[in-house]
């Protein structure tokens, strides 16, 4: 029990959050619905109570399971008792969420209300339809993390949402080269998935992020000095929170000085956006999703080359909501 993966996996046997594998590999295989289709209740805004409830079960069960292999239980009766495990939290999940539809009926309507168009869909078609990205194929996720080596690809271990999904895998980058792929998507219309450590420096009434916004050693008399690397290694900044990165303020040389991204915590200020500068980008600011089409011939080198596998329990990945 105090192996450090054993250890790992019964401290974090589920989140209520994720990241973009997570998006691309449950969208790749299982498809979208409609708002309407299957509507937001008060249990998906409230999921927490349903997370740990699952959890719980999660360890129980992870502890039966590790009792009956070293009474020598095979393996053929070890995957039937998990697929009854899995049945369970099925069940949970649909009596606490609904269950997805199979299959829907759905109508396409213009800007005054008027149907144009009603078809048959299933979640698959359906975003076939209307979206239809390659999730998995076309996109990179890149990183900041001056802890360790640029321009190398990584794969965190133990890191992915289905059964039969991809580890998490990133190229670490300077953060320089990361906004000359987020400018170049942006003037290319061309939103991202962008995710930061959002509670520092940030002044929720305002919607700003500004490492200059609040002055703590003057308060204080004391000084702050770590930097991004420092934070990470001592588990005091991570990633926590994930968003749109949507547009850019350049100077007249074309370089950043603040950016603004689409939240999803409700109206609030600038109507659900958070503005930050760009010195603020360069400290928090840890991943972002862009095309392959938008990558430097640098970055793209690097994805032909084997990833590097890191632990799950590693400080740059400890908590990702």
């Amino acid at each position: 029990m105090d192996d450090k993966t054993v250890e790992w996996l019964f401290k974090n046997p589920l989140s209520d959050g994720g990241q973009y594998t997570g998006l691309s590999d449950n969208i790749s295989k299982y498809g979208v619905v409609p708002s309407e289709v299957m509507v937001e209740t008060f249990s998906s805004s409230n999921t927490s109570r349903m997370r740990n409830l699952i959890g719980l079960k999660l360890k129980e069960w992870g502890l039966e399971l590790r009792d009956s292999a070293a009474k020598g239980t095979g393996a053929k009766a070890l995957d039937k008792r998990k697929t009854e495990m899995l049945g369970e939290v099925y069940k949970m999940l649909a009596l606490t969420l609904g269950e997805p539809p199979a299959e829907f009926i759905w109508s396409r309507k213009d800007r005054d209300g008027n149907i144009i168009e009603t078809a048959v869909y299933t979640p698959q078609s359906f975003y076939a339809a209307y979206a239809g990205n390659d999730l998995k194929n076309d996109y990179v996720m890149l990183m900041n993390d001056p802890t360790r080596e640029y321009y190398r690809l990584y794969e965190i271990d133990l890191d992915r949402h289905t059964y039969d999904g991809q580890n998490w895998t990133y190229i670490n980058l300077p953060v320089e080269e990361i906004k000359k792929m987020a400018i170049a998507s942006i003037k290319d219309s061309t939103m991202m998935y962008f995710s930061c450590d959002v509670g520092k420096c940030f002044d929720r009434e305002r919607g700003l992020l500004d490492v200059n916004h609040f002055d703590y050693g003057s308060l204080f008399d004391t000084e702050f000095p770590m930097d991004k690397a420092d934070r990470i290694r001592t588990f005091a900044s991570s990633s926590s929170h994930a968003m749109t990165l949507m547009a850019v303020d350049l100077d007249k040389e074309g370089r950043p000085k603040k950016w603004m991204v689409e939240n999803s915590w409700g109206p609030g200020a600038n109507n659900g956006h958070l503005i930050m500068t760009d010195r603020w980008f360069d400290e928090y600011m840890f991943r972002l999703v862009v095309n392959k089409k938008y990558l430097t011939d640098k970055a793209a080198a690097v994805l032909g080359t084997k990833p590097l596998l890191l632990p799950a329990w590693d400080p740059m990945f400890a908590e990702e909501l």
